[in-house]
């Protein structure tokens, strides 16, 4: 498969967007001091901003990709951008049952992209 506009901008799109969501969930967690309120508006300001590159992520992949496989690569992008903030901005270590759960959710994409068994 050539990689065309339609093919990879709803990819990249959907990075930025995993980058923006895993900051708004996540990153208040760097500072347990933040009064939850506070923590909930600066999130919600964050997630503003992943809602302007995940919508257009799923317009322009749609036809190309069907909704299972958009929702599948966000998963997929999710989980990667997540497990490297959780590594480099948390300090968090990964252990092999998170390796081996996120190889089954893999496997699950694999199955998603595949298409019919027959």
């Amino acid at each position: 498969m050539q990689l065309s506009f339609p093919h990879l901008a709803p990819i990249l799109l959907l990075i930025g967007s995993n980058l923006f969501m895993t900051f708004a969930w996540y990153g208040h967690l760097k500072f347990p001091g933040t009064a939850l309120w506070v923590a909930v508006m600066i999130s919600w300001g964050i997630a503003f901003f992943e809602y302007w590159l995940a919508v257009p992520a799923n317009r322009i992949g749609y036809g190309t990709y069907s909704a299972a496989a958009l929702k599948t690569i966000q998963e997929v992008i999710s989980l990667t951008v997540f497990a490297g903030f959780a590594v480099l901005v948390l300090g968090e270590k990964l252990t092999w049952n998170h390796g081996i759960g996120f190889g089954l959710i893999g496997l699950g994409a694999f199955f998603i992209f595949k298409g019919p068994l027959r």
